[in-house]
């Protein structure tokens, strides 16, 4: 009785607080969103809103046994529990249910269905801490990061496969935990570099982008060795080889695109740079090689993801975001619509089930992953406000719980927790004001639907629970 009694006073109440009135803030809104005068009650069970608080007590009852279980458990059956995360991941792709064009879900009973990628960022999140966590785990060398790299991607490419690229991009979350632990800032500088070299991909000719990447390679030869004769050489001979070529090409009757003249120029020129640089024994210089040609290969693979494997929908919400094409009523409807809708709530709202672009349904999916807007059209700004205070509060105290933690086990699943509600939220709330594509993602414990809110309760409580036992042993 003792012991029990010294584990409900070492649980952190105040981030249960918190999740708790989520849930509630959520359900009320969810409320909102979804009225009907002909189903008033809140406990309407046969609606949304009755539905979800269902959820929400079953959520209650999960944490409950969550916390009363020996937190031994988590670290002993974390790769058992992702190895059936993953078995479901394969599952779904056999005998799951395809809904608005992905093979995503479970059908349970009646309307309850279960998605498995949901749960698959709590699987990923125990085996990449017990990974980490193992005897003499150091975080450098080759063997080390394809064995993080596996346990991340496995996940990831299985949800892929749905397609559901929204939940996949999630896990790239796992490289904020990973840099926690040492990782080099490096990986985090080209992950940078990687996305402005997607957003040049979307907004530039390729053309433009090879002559980019082969300027800008000499560039930073230059600003490594500080050899401006050499630099100027190469930059010479490279535009020369490119310049020939296209004349070449030109005078007989442009048989290849110009595109494919530039590649093979800047290859050729960038392939005799690298004999150069071998030859000198300037190594430093043949990481600039490598990337050189890993960007010009990333570049034709984002052409090929764009055009080959994403959706028509999908790519339309990116040209939306990026100004590549205008389409209000189209592609662009349920970002405007939601702007619209946060906008007109003003500084305090329109008031509690006084939200007109929300009664008249102008935003779909306005109780999912547009639920923020029904936040920002009732209740203004300072609704807004204390919402994104929540999550800021909860955020930093998961933090202060993660780097408390006595183990690298508890440690790296804490912040783990962390990342993947803060990339929730950021996505979620970005996706209503026009910052983000929508890639439809939920925003944790406010979006309608049982498997998120279960996935986030277990994610969040299972922490909780190793927090509780930090202080008698490590696990």
């Amino acid at each position: 009785m003792a012991q029990r009694n010294k584990l409900w006073a070492n649980i952190d109440w105040i981030t249960v607080t918190i999740a708790l009135v989520m849930m509630l803030l959520g359900w009320v809104n969810i409320y909102a969103a979804v009225y009907n005068e002909e189903h008033q009650s809140i406990l309407d069970i046969s609606q949304r809103y009755g539905k979800q608080l269902l959820w929400i007590g079953a959520a209650v009852i999960m944490a409950l046994f969550i916390l009363v279980i020996d937190s031994s458990f988590y670290v002993f059956f974390s790769w058992p529990i992702y190895g059936l995360v993953l078995l479901s991941l394969v599952l779904v792709l056999i005998a799951g249910v395809e809904i608005n064009g992905q093979k995503s879900w479970f059908i349970l009973w009646g309307d309850l269905r279960l998605q498995p990628s949901e749960f698959a960022k709590f699987g990923t999140a125990l085996a990449l801490a017990k990974l980490t966590s193992s005897f003499n785990f150091k975080l450098s060398g080759i063997q080390s990061f394809l064995m993080v790299g596996a346990v991340i991607m496995a996940p990831l490419l299985l949800i892929l496969m749905q397609p559901d690229t929204g939940s996949a991009i999630v896990f790239v979350v796992f490289l904020l935990v990973l840099y926690r632990e040492g990782m080099s800032g490096a990986v985090l500088f080209f992950g940078l570099l990687t996305v402005i070299l997607f957003l040049l991909s979307m907004l530039t000719e390729n053309q433009v982008l090879l002559l980019l990447l082969f300027g800008g390679s000499i560039l930073t030869h230059f600003i490594l060795h500080q050899r401006i004769k050499i630099s100027a050489i190469a930059a010479g001979i490279g535009s020369g080889v490119i310049l020939l070529l296209l004349g070449v090409n030109y005078l007989a009757g442009s048989m290849f695109d110009a595109e494919y003249v530039i590649l093979a120029g800047s290859t050729v020129s960038m392939l005799g740079f690298a004999i150069y640089i071998l030859r000198t024994r300037m190594k430093r210089s043949m990481v600039i090689v490598g990337i050189f040609f890993a960007s010009v290969a990333f570049t034709y693979s984002v052409d090929f993801v764009f055009h080959d494997v994403l959706k028509s929908h999908q790519r339309d919400r990116i040209n939306e975001l990026l100004g590549i094409q205008s389409d209000p009523r189209g592609a662009g409807w349920n970002v405007n619509q939601s702007k619209i809708a946060i906008g007109s709530g003003g500084f305090s709202g329109k008031g509690f089930l006084n939200g007109t672009q929300t009664k008249y349904n102008f935003v779909p999916e306005q109780s999912t992953d547009f639920i923020f807007c029904t936040v920002g059209e009732e209740w203004g700004f300072m609704g807004s406000l204390v919402v994104v205070a929540l999550f800021v509060f909860l955020f930093v105290r998961l933090i202060i719980l993660a780097e408390r933690q006595r183990s690298v086990y508890s440690r790296v699943y804490g912040y783990s927790v962390a990342s993947i509600l803060f990339f929730h939220f950021a996505v979620n709330v970005g996706m209503t004001i026009g910052l983000m594509p929508v890639i439809g993602i939920p925003l944790p414990f406010f979006s309608y639907g049982g498997s998120s809110l279960w996935a986030f309760t277990i994610l969040l409580f299972v922490f909780l629970r190793l927090d509780a036992s930090r202080l008698d042993k490590l696990v």
